[in-house]
């Protein structure tokens, strides 16, 4: 007997009142949800919070905008336990992208400095990178990490290329095409060492783990709570606790730009604040219901259920290894091979991702990497197995006979 063939299907979590997790979300059920990882999805009882939020709102405009930011500062307290990080650390910002924004727009020139990347990156953080490079008169390195790369091979892959022409580290905490960590503590470590500041990219972390700052040493920290944290969306943090961080400011310049850093981040004018402070009823409910180490065990054991299930369907279809080696690999989300001629380009992945939703009524995520195609599970309390056994009965023999026009050249 393998080690494939103990996996089991984990007992689905419950509400209180003994109803499936999903009836606790507003979740389409003709729809299979398998793409948590993309969009998140926002449990009712934060929904109504934010509803609510919006009626006082828009009920007495000249009273809430004067005082939003007392608001936000006292949602940041909330959210910063969450994360284990001192609040005076952390300001809150749309999502991980403008977070990252934040950061080049902020940073001083470094004149002919290279900024490092990696080829696990996601598009808009590396094309923000690319900009950036532009105004230094500088350029971008992109660095390959080998896929199945474990901790050594990828930090050696950052670092031997971190020259003496380095001025910004930018690399992932949780890669999003390839569903893999990156060794941040010590690219952080060494960094530090020389000098180079450090972004990471944590826009799928928060949620997946449980303290994901300690023991990490970087400049810039940004991640998504409206991902796996199922706050409502444009939820997400910066952290900084460098110098540098005294040189961010929010893109948006409002009354607030004479105060410190976290501060100046709390009131950016008539922008709608109450996804901000609707987050911690989404952070309370799922403690409050399972608490959070029950659903992270919840759903690494359905990810690892639903990638040996669905691996072992296109095995069987295509005779190759499904389920992928990604080296440093992470609860709730997987990657399983495509057949040959699927999803070898973002494009193609976007675009067969389209149509899964469209004729199969399944909501998932695609990817592409090195010219091969992924499908990348991700899973959360409201997942079920018989999620991705539908996918396997259902879905792959789909995709393998698409896989076969592709490869034959029939339209698709």
């Amino acid at each position: 007997m393998t080690t494939t063939d103990l996996i089991t299907a984990p007992r689905p979590l419950l509400l209180a009142d003994g109803r499936p997790a999903a009836a606790a979300w507003s979740l389409d059920p003709q729809v299979r949800h398998l793409n948590h990882g993309s969009f998140g999805a926002v449990p009712i009882v934060a929904q109504e919070v934010q509803d609510e939020l919006r009626r006082e709102m828009d009920r007495n405009p000249g009273v809430w905008f004067p005082h939003i930011a007392t608001r936000v500062a006292a949602t940041r307290i909330a959210i910063a336990e969450f994360l284990q990080v001192a609040v005076t650390d952390l300001a809150l910002v749309p999502n991980a992208s403008g977070g990252a924004s934040v950061v080049y727009s902020s940073l001083p020139a470094r004149p002919g400095g290279e900024i490092l990347v990696t080829d696990h990156g996601y598009g808009a953080v590396s094309m923000g990178a690319e900009r950036l490079a532009r105004r230094w008169g500088g350029a971008v390195r992109t660095v390959h990490v080998p896929l199945g790369a474990g901790e050594d091979e990828a930090y050696d892959a950052v670092m031997d290329q971190a020259g003496d022409r380095a001025g910004l580290i930018v690399v992932d905490h949780i890669t999003s095409a390839t569903a893999r960590r990156m060794p941040v503590e010590r690219i952080g470590a060494e960094a530090r060492r020389r000098g180079i500041p450090v972004l990471v990219d944590g826009a799928h972390v928060p949620g997946l783990l449980e303290a994901p700052l300690h023991g990490l040493d970087c400049d810039f920290w940004i991640g998504n709570i409206h991902k796996f944290g199922c706050a409502p969306r444009g939820s997400s943090v910066l952290v900084a606790r460098s110098a540098l961080r005294d040189e961010l400011y929010p893109l948006i310049d409002s009354w607030g730009a004479k105060m410190p850093f976290p501060d100046r981040f709390d009131s950016q004018g008539t922008l709608d604040a109450t996804g901000y402070l609707a987050t911690p009823a989404a952070l309370d409910f799922v403690e409050g219901t399972w608490g959070w180490r029950t659903a992270r065990t919840y759903m690494r054991e359905l990810a690892d259920y639903a990638q040996h299930i669905v691996g072992a369907a296109f095995a069987e279809l295509t005779g190759q290894d499904g389920p992928v080696d990604v080296g440093m690999p992470v609860d709730a989300l997987r990657l399983v091979r495509l057949p040959d001629g699927l999803a070898t380009t973002r494009l193609e992945a976007d675009a067969l991702r389209d149509r899964v939703a469209r004729e199969l009524g399944v909501a998932a995520a695609f990817t592409s990497f090195d010219g091969a195609g992924y499908l990348r599970l991700s899973t959360h309390v409201y997942n079920t197995a018989a999620d991705y056994e539908y996918f396997a009965e259902h879905c792959v023999p789909v995709l393998g006979e698409w896989s076969r026009t592709a490869t034959h050249g029939g339209k698709r």
